[in-house]
């Protein structure tokens, strides 16, 4: 991946000094970074700290200088490549995983050169003196690299190690022992403050946030929300009554919640509860929904409608709870196959039944389920398809043996390894009837071109019906119709249930008209 300058650290001999370590080369090199181009700079500064890594003689002055300077010079190509990632319609995979690796290797290296500072410092008393005023800052910038891994193997919905967890507790150990724990220093482009005590907390809020549910946008707001309400949440020392995470700074372990109690009171616990963030998060929730602006300052990066926020202040709201919830539906353990087609148009092939109870032709995955429960079931997936597998992809799936079909959509998804992932589906209908959708304007009957739709007719309201439709379908303003048996149907629209890249769930009024 970062092979730009990988290989630099074996053209310094033992006499020879690093260009970095000295302070107008490493200014000549930061200056003739690319401006233009943000792949190319990140790839470079990659390189310089892969080869700074790997010289053995820079004092450590000089080597923490030289990472400070080239994290500072990374971050508008980081937001740039981020950006990229975050909001491109659709990548395909080699250019997903193209960003993704650019971005958390990144974090990576800067998070290990961070490390070699402390080390250096436990191990050097020469060094620990040198670095004394600098520790503050070192040991917050780390722990927010190695939190920038963790939310960058979220966007890839994990695997992400326990040991990263113990890594970010000897951090925050190393600034609670030195008294700077809370020491605020200069953090990130915004030239705000932050602190080793307040980094970690924004990575534990966020590891109990459950962002598996999430879009990697819908994450990448939500940790902008978290920062924004941080000072509101509770990081204490001392397990208190309605306290609902803890966590042991020596373990390599992510954070757990109290339901399952530590074994042993030790130094080293620290607790966490959402105190009136929780409150904080709903109100500001029920102001968007009532029409109200997002406030100004809530840094989000960018300009957003409250639409695309209200989701994911509605998911924190329900996770960062004083009580967080519980599963609605007990599970039980199953083991058999399932037959899965992504999306709407193949789903509507399926329904429709015109090509027999398994169409031929469709390019059909083959899954294991393993649990099931009364609002769907999980699953495991082998050998992952391309490009369409995310939370909120629509699915069809037929049991193995059987002719029936549901229509599902994947809300939780989690990476088990590069090639297979676990997956957490609710059953949206067990019936559905695909039709061809016209719309019926108030002049006439005419028709544009039909659209392919599945009526859901289970668990809607009396009189209605809930119809899964291509994104960009749903009109406030405009009925449609249908034809089935020989009779027409008139949809009166009542309101917009969710929306996705790929598909639209809407409650209409049915009526027969003719």
């Amino acid at each position: 991946m970062l092979n730009k300058v990988g290989s630099l650290g074996g053209l310094f001999s033992q006499k020879a000094e690093h260009p970095l370590a000295d302070p107008r080369e490493l200014k000549k090199i930061i200056g003739a970074l690319p401006k233009d181009n943000a792949f190319k700079s990140l790839d470079e500064i990659a390189g310089w700290l892969e080869s700074l890594q790997a010289a053995d003689d820079i004092p450590v002055d000089r080597f923490h200088d030289a990472v400070r300077q080239l994290e500072e010079a990374a971050q508008p190509h980081l937001k740039r490549l981020t950006k990229d990632y975050l909001h491109a319609a659709r990548l395909a995979r080699t250019e997903e995983k193209r960003l993704w690796s650019i971005n958390c290797g990144f974090w990576t290296l800067l998070a290990s050169a961070y490390e070699r500072c402390l080390a250096e410092m436990a191990a050097k008393p020469r060094a620990a003196e040198q670095l004394k005023a600098a520790l503050p800052a070192i040991c917050a910038h780390l722990i927010g690299a190695l939190a920038a891994i963790l939310k960058w193997e979220q966007f890839h919905y994990g695997p992400s190690a326990g040991l990263l967890w113990q890594r970010l507790g000897r951090a925050l150990l190393r600034a609670e022992e030195a008294g700077v724990a809370g020491k605020a220093v200069p953090f990130g482009q915004q030239a705000g403050l932050s602190s080793a005590q307040q980094e970690y907390l924004k990575a534990m809020v966020f590891q109990a946030a459950s962002m598996d549910s999430l879009l990697p946008l819908e994450i990448e707001l939500a940790e902008r929300l978290i920062a924004h309400f941080l000072p509101q949440f509770v990081f204490t020392a001392e397990a208190v009554h309605d306290c609902v995470y803890w966590v042991d700074l020596t373990l390599a372990q992510a954070p757990q919640r109290l339901a399952r109690m530590p074994g042993q009171v030790l130094p080293t616990l620290r607790f966490f509860k959402p105190g009136p963030a929780h409150a904080a998060l709903e109100n500001l929730l029920t102001t968007l929904q009532r029409g109200g602006d997002i406030p100004p300052d809530i840094n989000f990066g960018g300009q957003y409608y409250p639409k695309t926020v209200i989701p994911v202040l509605r998911h924190l709201a329900t996770y960062l709870a004083p009580v967080p919830p519980q599963r609605k539906h007990d599970r039980h353990r199953v083991k058999h196959r399932v037959a899965v087609l992504n999306g709407l148009v193949n789903a509507f092939v399926a329904f429709s039944g015109e090509f027999g109870g398994r169409p031929a032709g469709l390019q059909m995955e083959s899954w294991v389920v393993e649990n099931v429960s009364r609002g769907g079931f999980g699953a495991v997936v082998s050998d992952m398809p391309a490009d369409w597998l995310k939370v909120g992809a629509l699915l069809a799936l037929q049991p193995e043996g059987g002719d029936n079909w549901l229509v599902g959509i994947v809300r939780r998804y989690h990476r088990a390894t590069e090639s297979d992932a676990r997956v957490g589906i609710e059953t949206l209908a067990r019936q559905a009837v695909a039709v061809e959708l016209r719309q019926r304007t108030a002049s006439s009957y005419a028709a544009v071109g039909g659209v392919p739709a599945l009526l859901v007719l289970e668990d809607s309201a009396p009189g209605e019906v809930r119809a899964v439709l291509p994104p960009m379908t749903f009109d406030l303003r405009e009925s449609l119709e249908y034809t089935a048996g020989g009779k027409r149907h008139l949809l009166a629209p009542v309101a917009l249930v969710e929306q996705t890249a790929d598909f639209e769930l809407a409650r209409y009024r049915q009526e027969l008209i003719g």
